[in-house]
């Protein structure tokens, strides 16, 4: 919420939508104020499967990444879209989910590359250990080896996790629609923001309330602590003030 009316980040979100948690994320969610069209949202129905997931994935990404010209990417690689998942409805293999990492990294920017969601442990581990290698440039092995946890991984122990046999809900007619929406919705941006920072600040103090109400670990605004500091013409003889000599 603190990006949807700012220039200074596009979101770009490919997720499951309508009647799933948390309800948000529809096409026409583009933003708002100095932040519309910066939010791109691409909503899929269930059984998204790899290559569906790449035909929508790469033309969208590399139309934000050619339009936004952002100077860093955060990546996150939610394993919740991997088949099998206890919650998710996509159907993606493995070596799909990495596709998606090998493409963003391929744009050759600062990348940090975070967890997300995955409710089948063992898959969420098997995915984010080969994304880590995909990241460093590491071949491992499918085989895994010996260790605590082998059993989790029976019956075949391998690190690949394959797509299952789910009906892909999304049409290919629906997919195109949708990526013609959401590249339309692109075409409104006149390219990356010209200035750094858009958003003008408030007040420069926001100190309406009394600091006195405040917890003992609460620290004070440098203007409550300056309302304390007494001109120099204020200081003088407690007697004269008094009237005594």
């Amino acid at each position: 919420r603190r990006v949807h009316g700012t220039d200074r980040v596009m979101t770009v979100s490919f997720h499951k939508y309508g009647n799933f948690f948390p309800g948000t994320g529809d096409i026409a969610d583009v933003g708002a104020r100095g932040g519309k069209f910066y939010a791109v949202n691409f909503p899929l129905k269930d059984g998204m499967d790899d290559a569906a997931y790449a035909g929508v994935f790469e033309p969208v990404v590399r139309r934000a990444v050619e339009t936004y010209a952002p100077g860093a990417v955060v990546l996150q690689c939610g394993a919740d879209s991997l088949a099998g998942d206890r919650l998710g409805c996509f159907n993606l293999s493995s070596a799909g989910h990495g596709r998606c990492v090998e493409f963003v990294r391929g744009f050759g920017l600062p990348l940090l590359v975070l967890g997300g969601g995955g409710y089948t442990i063992r898959n969420v581990a098997r995915c984010w250990c080969l994304e880590t290698a995909l990241l460093v440039g590491r071949a491992v092995p499918d085989e895994l080896p010996y260790n605590d946890y082998f059993e989790y991984y029976q019956p075949d122990f391998r690190l690949h996790v394959p797509a299952g046999h789910m009906e892909n809900q999304n049409t290919p007619d629906y997919l195109q629609k949708q990526t013609q929406a959401v590249l339309e919705n692109l075409r409104q941006l006149q390219g990356a923001p010209s200035v750094q920072l858009q958003d003008v600040p408030g007040a420069l103090y926001d100190d309406d309330t009394d600091s006195d109400v405040d917890g003992p670990d609460v620290r004070e605004s440098q203007r409550a602590l300056d309302r304390r500091v007494a001109p120099a013409n204020e200081f003088y003889d407690i007697n004269n003030a008094t009237g005594r000599e």
